[in-house]
């Protein structure tokens, strides 16, 4: 039951948030205490799991019994990873909208509450149309989040995002119905492995778009920047990963021979979206277009790990998929921080902020070595487990992504300077405050994960696929 529990426990929160007649107070204080007790059973779920055992904590109850169709739930070991980021930066994410007090509490708090819900469903799903629905379900709140509590042009980002991502979700739904169909059964344990390579183009595009990768990026900028912050680091460091997990969990296993005709086009977009999204994140004028484009090149490195589909390739990406997650929605909060006590993000009116904030500059230093993946720090575990895994599939994606860390050196490097060592910029009296106990007590927690994952990287990486049932076989590869 606790694969339901994780899933009903915020989307029983969000309800009761939205009918129950409390004050804003009241509804805020609700709403964290539901979100850091998903957190406990989580937590409590890890130590009790079995990393050498499969899926596990599943459930199963008949749904459309003509059809095939169940709700079947439950965790294998990097779907409990993922999992758990969602629900760590998803917690963080509802302290932040505590901490500035956002207006239409019920609303905005029983929304974010049912996106974490959702998400956790997508990572749990054993059935092919329970995992559409939850996929479906999460986008829901997402649009509400943007267009409602959004910058200047969250309309215009409200509907960008929403034609991208309706278009990649047709084209989902036909390839499950395929699929399914095809198969005669929607059970992604059950079900075999399919040669249809339009089946297979349809999830990948739906991937792709989440993702996203070159060229189905065209919502990300606006939807990033004009996202309030915390709804920008679940969007970020939550939502892409769900296609990670679609593509390992649902098209690697059944698609076994696409993947190979396709493997060298996919990993070229990869690559191309890890060098484009990197240059882009250079050139971006202000801070959050720093970290939205940061994170589309970092997407573009994890599916170099995944279409690699090596074992070490795979247990890369998803290391780097819980790093990046982490290091992303850190990013986003400082970012909403730093635009709270300056009244903007542009680069060009910040600068300076290290003097007299000893504890602001801690931090941001703190996450952009992170960043930069500094020896010794879990995302350089991560990429040069990614690295490796690739390097198996040509020498040259490896240099890429090698020349590519690069970039993010410069990116990163480049935004530590905006904000703490420039010039003093025209948005900074001098007088900003500097980070306090509320606000550190939201990344801290963030950033002791990512310290824990530096000296253990093999915490997640590890355990992600079982020892006896490596990540090949699991993905059903003939590599």
């Amino acid at each position: 039951m606790l694969t339901t529990l994780l899933i009903v426990l915020p989307l029983a929160s969000a309800l009761v948030v939205w009918l129950a007649p409390l004050s804003k107070e009241s509804t805020a204080g609700l709403a964290l205490l539901a979100a850091l007790a998903e957190v406990g059973l989580w937590a409590g779920g890890v130590i009790n799991f079995d990393f050498e055992g499969g899926v596990q904590y599943g459930w199963t109850r008949s749904w459309f019994e003509d059809l095939g169709i169940s709700y079947d739930v439950g965790f294998y070991g990097f779907s409990l990873w993922l999992a758990g980021l969602a629900i760590v930066v998803g917690a963080v994410a509802i302290g932040y909208g505590v901490w500035v007090e956002r207006e239409r509490a019920r609303a905005y708090y029983g929304l974010m509450l049912f996106l974490i819900g959702s998400v956790v469903g997508v990572f749990a799903s054993q059935d092919l149309l329970l995992f559409y629905v939850f996929f479906e379900a999460m986008l829901i709140p997402l649009y509400v989040l943007v267009g409602v509590w959004g910058g200047p042009r969250r309309v215009r980002a409200t509907l960008t995002f929403v034609l991208y991502t309706m278009a990649g979700s047709l084209l989902m739904l036909a390839s499950v119905v395929a699929f399914g169909i095809g198969q005669g059964t929607f059970s992604l344990l059950d079900a075999g492995q399919s040669t249809n390579d339009w089946v297979f183009l349809g999830f990948v595009v739906a991937f792709a778009v989440k993702s996203p990768l070159l060229p189905f990026h065209g919502w990300l900028r606006e939807a990033y920047t004009q996202a309030p912050p915390e709804v920008a680091a679940v969007l970020s460091g939550v939502v892409s990963k769900t296609a990670v997990f679609g593509l390992i969990w649902v098209v690697l296993p059944h698609f076994p021979e696409p993947v190979d005709d396709l493997r060298t086009l996919l990993l070229v977009l990869a690559a191309a979206t890890l060098v484009y999204g990197s240059l882009l994140a250079f050139r971006q004028p202000d801070v959050r277009g720093i970290v939205a484009y940061s994170s589309m090149g970092q997407m573009g490195l994890i599916m170099l790990g995944v279409f690699a589909v090596t074992d070490v390739g795979l247990d890369g990406a998803v290391l780097q998929s819980v790093n990046h997650g982490l290091v992303s929605a850190a990013m986003f909060l400082l970012a909403g921080m730093v635009e709270r006590r300056c009244g903007t993000g542009d680069c060009s009116a910040l600068g300076g902020m290290a003097k007299g904030r000893p504890i602001l500059a801690t931090v941001v230093m703190a996450t952009g070595l992170i960043v930069l993946a500094v020896p010794g720090s879990a995302t350089f575990a991560g990429e040069f487990a990614i690295l490796s895994g690739v390097f198996d599939r040509g020498w040259g994606y490896a240099a890429v992504g090698a020349g590519a860390i690069v970039l993010a050196a410069m990116y990163g490097l480049r935004l530590i300077s905006a904000i703490l060592h420039d010039a003093r910029g025209a948005a900074v009296s001098g007088d900003e405050p500097d980070l306090r106990a509320g606000e550190l007590a939201l990344v801290l927690p963030l950033l002791a994960v990512l310290l824990v994952l530096s000296f253990w990287p093999a915490a997640v990486s590890g355990t992600s696929f079982s020892s006896g049932d490596t990540a090949t076989t699991i993905t059903g590869s003939p590599g």
